[in-house]
């Protein structure tokens, strides 16, 4: 394995320095598996602009030991598989199609679909399919703070915190900024309630008790303060708010919206196929 990374770096370092050469001269050959044969300019393709030397030979050795190991896989494969095995023509065709549809449907999607999808839009969804919209985890609005234990005044944060106004949260923020450890001030936004108790320094056993028992909630540990106000919640199983699952919705509709579309783009592109008579059905019936 050795000689063999030494013959790697000769032969990387032997294509670096001909690729300074006159551009007349013909490419070289670094590495051959019988009779597959790897071009120092198909090396030189995969190295960055600008690279050092040593890292161009490094990046050279495992470009090249990773072509000859897929090489010699290939053969090896092609020795022990059956004509009928490699024959890959269906496969290749299939693959082929599938592709251009793929492309030719996103195109249409791109150009000619509707991507609008107004608030009236989501409202309506979200009253028609209320049980597709039930928490599966209980969310909240609510304000955290965590500040270090020499820093921390619970009264000052308490009364910030109790200040709802917009120039209050603002005032919350920037006291924050100066001492908090980690903050997260939503009290217009919902959000997963694991996601907050994940910034706790104990685990809340019960949080459906929790959060009907807790609008505010102090803890501390050797080095921190931690302050939560539970503005808002909802349980698990509970109803969510329309606009924690908003994006949902949206995604939701678009969705169905993209299902009809292409449904209706096959039905007109055969329907036009038997206006023009683009194809026949042969009768293969036999008595």
């Amino acid at each position: 394995m050795f000689k063999r990374k030494i013959t790697y770096s000769l032969i990387a370092a032997l294509a670096l320095a001909l690729a300074g050469c006159s551009s007349d001269l013909s490419d070289e050959p670094v590495a051959s598996v019988g009779e597959k044969v790897l071009y120092r300019s198909k090396v030189e393709e995969i190295l960055p602009k600008g690279i050092s030397k040593e890292d161009s030979i490094s990046m050279s050795d495992n470009y090249i030991d990773k072509w000859i190991k897929q090489e010699l896989l290939i053969q090896k494969a092609d020795e022990n598989l059956s004509d009928e095995q490699k024959d890959l023509r269906n496969e290749l065709e299939e693959y082929r199609n599938s592709l251009i549809i793929y492309k030719y449907k996103n195109e249409l999607i791109r150009q000619r679909m509707d991507t609008v999808v107004t608030n009236q839009q989501i409202e309506k969804f979200y009253n028609n399919n209320p049980t597709n919209f039930n928490l599966n985890n209980s969310i909240v609005k609510a304000t955290f703070v965590m500040i270090p234990s020499d820093l921390a005044d619970p009264n000052m944060v308490k009364s910030l915190i109790a200040d709802t106004s917009p120039e209050g949260i603002d005032e919350l923020r920037d006291y924050c900024s100066q001492y908090a450890k980690k903050a997260n001030i939503s009290a217009d936004e919902w959000i997963s309630f694991q996601m907050l108790e994940n910034n706790f320094p104990q685990k809340v056993e019960d949080p459906e008790s929790f959060l009907k028992r807790n609008e505010l909630y102090e803890m501390n540990d050797s080095n921190y303060y931690y302050i939560v106000s539970i503005h808002d919640y909802k349980l698990s199983n509970d109803l969510a708010p329309i606009e924690f699952v908003r994006d949902n919705i949206k995604n939701l509709i678009l969705n169905q919206r993209k299902i009809r579309f292409l449904k209706e783009i096959e039905e007109n592109i055969y329907t036009e196929g038997v206006r023009k008579k683009k194809f026949r059905i042969y009768d293969t019936k036999t008595n």
